[in-house]
């Protein structure tokens, strides 16, 4: 039986960390629930509090094939290097340095919304395209692939 899924990001800021993955995926900050027009209706109607109204945030797919994002607000800070990371696939169907080139100018762009490059992989035929390793504004690693 196929089951939805989504990744969950446990997070200090999840309001900011979803807008910064929205913007490197192309994703939507998610709407509110109902007939809400705004998060802030939505959260004065449930009675959350000023100090909780960012506990939680969502990205979603705009087309709806891709799975949702969630955002947590946890008290601890990242400690570690991630296990599982997401793959921006940044260069789909270019090779050696106009793969790179491309890659590079998602690194540009992804480091003016807060990210930062961590190391830069070389092509290395047959297996290795090249790829560029970063990490979001609370340091969570990705591959611009």
């Amino acid at each position: 039986m196929a089951r939805d899924m989504q990744i969950t990001f446990d997070c200090a800021d999840p309001a900011a960390l979803a807008a910064f993955w929205a913007e490197a995926l192309g994703y939507q900050v998610q709407g509110p629930p109902g007939n809400f027009e705004s998060w802030e209706q939505a959260l004065d109607a449930m009675g959350v509090p000023p100090e909780h109204r960012n506990d939680a945030s969502a990205v979603v797919d705009p087309e709806g094939s891709r799975p949702r994002l969630f955002f947590q607000r946890v008290p601890e800070p990242k400690q570690v290097k991630n296990r599982v990371h997401i793959d921006v696939r940044a260069a789909p169907g270019l090779e050696g340095d106009e793969r790179m080139a491309a890659l590079e100018k998602e690194a540009e762009r992804l480091a003016a919304h807060g990210a930062t490059r961590l190391g830069r992989h070389e092509p290395a035929p047959p297996l290795g395209a090249g790829h560029l390793v970063m990490v979001d504004p609370e340091g969570n690693e990705f591959c611009l692939d």
